[in-house]
């Protein structure tokens, strides 16, 4: 891997609820972040920038992320406040620049004069779904139109757009949820992060099932269908840079998530069920590999872990259903791309 290909560091800065209009179905930011509902002052931002900058490393870019909330629908005074307490590091060349989440209702020329002046590498936009009755059910307070007036007003303001998108929202289902993918790459965003629903204590959420009035997806449904979104997003070459909430010490406290598919490497399951695929249609297709009693399967070293799945799931299922066929895994010679894999009888 090129330098220029590290990951950058990315500094959070949690300001959950702050300029949220309402609170979503699903959505119980406090908990998320696990912080109360108040913006940093300057001395938290300073300690929190310098605690993150000690882990730099060999990583030449530094990002500073506002999570949480809804950064343009703070008012304009708390937005430049925030912005100009960590323009210094910007000016200094400690931070590269300031990434944000924000409601696409909240996208308008004004607040994007406002903060044109500062170095924003890129704004995401809380899409979750392009269903005018999935996001009505979910109590988002907009709609399709509103992101896809938002997606155009970002690029002609040459920023770098994400989208955030949701699997397992109330009233949609398979159909619905891939057709809603499809429409939000036709938008042309730079990049996505695909989050599966999960029920939150203190969401409005939690009160629908406990009424059962709403059942999240299992965990293998939600993998099935966040690889198709995936695989979605892939062929229209737009980055997932994120499947799946991240771990963290309060999100795996059993107590705050009350159900859904919650799984702390949830993006590990979702690749290892795309290799699975793949090996199974490539042995499908081929009468050769059908009749073998030994397959290699050949992998890039950075890739073996997905290929085998997780506790080697993928080689035990693919044992069962190829009872008559022993799975041999090869990444000491490497002749594939990360993300494919070459299959060849011993």
């Amino acid at each position: 891997m090129v330098e220029s290909m590290v990951k950058p560091l990315v500094i959070p800065l949690f300001i959950p609820h702050s300029g949220c209009p309402h609170q979503c179905a699903f959505c119980n930011q406090s908990i998320i972040t696990n912080q109360k509902s108040n913006l940093p002052d300057k001395d938290q931002i300073d300690d929190i920038i310098t605690q993150y900058l000690q882990y730099k490393g060999k990583r030449e870019r530094v990002e500073l992320a506002f999570f949480g909330g809804n950064f343009l629908g703070l008012s304009h005074k708390d937005i430049l406040k925030l912005l100009k307490t960590v323009n210094p590091y910007i000016i200094n060349n400690k931070i590269d620049g300031v990434r944000f989440s924000t409601r696409p209702e909240t996208i308008n020329p004004q607040t994007l004069d406002l903060i044109r002046p500062f170095k924003i590498s890129a704004i995401e936009l809380g899409v979750q779904s392009m269903n005018d009755s999935v996001l009505l059910k979910s109590r988002r307070g907009h709609t399709a139109g509103d992101t896809i007036k938002a997606v155009e007003l970002l690029q002609k303001y040459s920023f770098k757009i994400g989208v955030q998108v949701m699997a397992g929202l109330p009233g949609d289902h398979e159909d619905s949820l891939l057709k809603s993918t499809r429409q939000v790459t036709e938008l042309k965003p730079d990049f996505a992060r695909i989050y599966p629903l999960m029920v939150l204590k203190g969401s409005l959420m939690e009160q629908w099932y406990k009424k059962g009035l709403y059942q999240p997806l299992r965990l293998e449904e939600s993998v099935k269908f966040v690889k198709q979104m995936y695989q979605i997003f892939k062929a229209a070459n737009i980055d997932v840079i994120r499947m799946g909430l991240q771990a963290s010490d309060m999100i795996e406290n059993e107590s705050m998530v009350l159900a859904g598919p919650w799984h702390p490497a949830f993006g590990h399951l979702v690749f290892s069920r795309i290799f699975y695929d793949m090996i199974c249609r490539k042995i499908d297709q081929s009468p050769e590999l059908l009749k073998a009693e030994n397959l290699i399967l050949n992998v890039h070293p950075k890739s073996e872990s997905r290929l085998r799945g997780d506790k080697n799931s993928n080689l035990k299922k693919l044992k069962l259903r190829y009872p008559g066929i022993d799975f041999l895994v090869d990444s000491n010679n490497p002749m594939q791309e990360n993300d494919s894999v070459g299959i060849k009888p011993l």
